[in-house]
């Protein structure tokens, strides 16, 4: 709420950054550059670029479709500007992100640090499928500091946090965790999918690098799926190359699909920024609702730190119904305008009874230790009418 445009993603940002150079055939548009193989007048030129690839942020011109893409290369540079970052890598996903980053910062014998409350993807991989290669994951609560600079030992190389998490919307006091960090010399990685760059740029307080799930609010359709690394060009250089090796690509068609809906972030995150906190306050005040987790509430644990932090408090209101599953599930299916699902940032307003989607494989016992009780219901915001949307759950908890 108190970030300054200056220091914050806005709307000129969104529709011109990264884009200057890629006007072939006059094209307004960035155009989709569908091939696979690039070719090269002759051998004078093939030596040049093979000097110069490795030493060039925007390479002039690409060899083969595994190492880059024009298209591409404009979408990993608008998401650059947008975080006011040296540099930015798409990847197919956003787990590929988060993987891809850890796998290549992290060696055997090392040991990271993973504040709870986060996507349980990220938390299965950390604590799960890296003890394989013998890499160390503490895990510590969001939101403790003391804790989490107890849990550094000698072979501790970052720490990895979401800022606002999901699904509880905690909310990082970068500063701090920034000046802990570089007290021991760790690097800082933090997953900001559910801010935007519109609401929250974490580079700007010190953090080495930022990951996002485009398959949320920036490409903001629900149609596609990428992900993004973003920061210095000594991360991101190694992490490029890992890529080419790894082959976790994003297709022509998918980054200019990012692209197209990237114009129109701020205005559609301005207008879940304020359904979502219209929406908060409603159900905070419900009857049958008992409780509800929305940033930019006085009732939220780190309402100080996203006062402090952030533009707004995004689309995704996450609540519990006072009663049980089949109560939350029979307010789930009154409703009219939402649809379930398991995803957000898009346009459509889209309900998650989370205890069923994404934590069903979880045993009962470790979905209560994460907070995800029966009643938990996730709101993720569209562009719809505020009041619309209002009055859609107020008819649906009528029923309830």
């Amino acid at each position: 709420m108190h970030a300054s445009t200056s220091t914050t993603a806005t709307s000129t940002q969104a529709v011109h950054a990264g884009e200057a150079r890629f006007r072939a055939h006059h094209s307004l548009t960035v155009p989709v550059v569908q091939t696979a193989v690039y070719t090269f007048a002759d051998t004078a030129e093939l030596v040049n670029y093979t000097e110069e690839r490795f030493f060039w942020s925007e390479p002039e011109r690409e060899e083969y479709g595994r190492y880059g893409n024009p298209t591409v290369r404009a979408l990993e540079a608008k998401l650059a500007a947008l975080e006011g970052a040296q540099d930015a890598i798409a990847v197919s996903s956003g787990m590929a992100a988060v993987t891809g980053t850890l796998l290549l910062l992290l060696q055997p014998g090392q040991h990271f640090i993973l504040t709870d409350n986060c996507y349980h993807s990220t938390l299965e991989f950390s604590q799960g499928f890296l003890k394989r290669y013998g890499i160390g994951c503490t895990l510590v609560p969001m939101g403790d500091y003391a804790a989490l600079e107890a849990a550094i030992r000698p072979e501790t190389r970052l720490i990895f946090s979401e800022s606002p998490t999901n699904p509880f919307m905690r909310c990082l006091d970068l500063p701090r965790l920034v000046e802990i960090a570089k007290q021991y010399n760790l690097l800082t990685v933090v997953d900001a999918t559910f801010a935007t760059p519109y609401n929250l740029r974490p580079l700007q307080y010190g953090v080495d690098l930022v990951i996002h799930s485009l398959t949320k609010y920036l490409s903001g359709h629900n149609d596609v799926m990428a992900g993004a690394v973003v920061g210095r060009y000594d991360l991101t250089t190694p992490l490029r190359q890992m890529q080419g090796l790894f082959g976790n690509l994003v297709a022509p068609q998918t980054a200019y699909l990012i692209l197209r809906g990237a114009k129109t972030l701020a205005l559609r995150v301005e207008r879940q920024n304020a359904s979502g906190l219209a929406i908060a306050q409603f159900l905070e005040t419900h009857p049958k609702v008992r409780r509800v987790w929305y940033p930019l509430l006085p009732s939220h644990p780190d309402h100080v730190v996203a006062e402090a932090t952030l533009r707004g408090g995004g689309g995704v209101v996450s609540f519990e119904i006072d009663g049980d599953m089949e109560q939350a599930h029979r307010f789930i299916d009154a409703l009219r305008i939402p649809t379930i699902g398991p995803s957000l940032g898009g346009v459509e307003t889209m309900v998650s009874p989370l205890a069923v989607m994404g934590y069903a494989a979880v045993p009962p016992e470790e979905r209560l230790a994460l907070g995800i009780r029966d009643e938990l219901v996730r709101l993720c915001v569209g562009i719809e009418e505020t009041a619309d949307l209002i009055a859609d759950l107020a008819q649906a908890l009528d029923r309830i």
